[in-house]
């Protein structure tokens, strides 16, 4: 008996190793593609937004920098917000005086259209007496209001 049990040799119980992190399980790369296509969509959409804003801002920018007097400018911004006012109110186009001024301050802090430079919409673009100061102040303005709505 003795002869036997020197033969056999007895060893501990080891643990497995555990297993390795790469390559991931199939379903973990399936939650890695679709975090990734998610991004790239956000990533799509974000720079769609941002290059239809600058083509915006290019048509806005040409359409004014096109007319020569300065009553040609009023009343090409003017144009240029009238189209922009059909996306938020298809009847915003046909308002007139202060009711259009009124309509254009809509949702604003404070009033810039009909209390303040914007004012020269209602009747710049008839004037021959109107100041290149006055278009240059509205400009800003009116570019700004054209490019928030245009946007949504």
């Amino acid at each position: 008996m003795s002869i036997a049990s020197d033969a056999l040799v007895l060893r501990d119980i080891h643990q497995p190793m555990a297993p390795s992190l790469w390559p991931p399980a199939p379903g973990w790369w399936l939650v890695m593609a679709v975090i990734a296509f998610a991004l790239a969509a956000l990533a799509w959409i974000r720079w769609r937004r941002h290059a239809q804003r600058r083509a915006y801002a290019r048509l806005f920018d040409t359409m004014v920098e096109h007319a020569d007097a300065p009553s040609e400018k009023v009343a090409a911004m003017s144009e240029l917000l009238r189209r922009a006012a059909r996306r938020i109110d298809p009847a915003a186009d046909k308002l007139v005086g202060d009711d259009w001024l009124d309509f254009l301050d809509h949702g604003l802090e404070q009033p810039v259209f009909a209390a303040g430079a914007g004012a020269v919409l209602r009747d710049g673009a008839y004037r021959r007496d109107i100041s290149p100061l006055e278009v240059v102040a509205l400009h800003s303005i009116v570019r700004a209001r054209f490019l928030d709505w245009m946007a949504r």
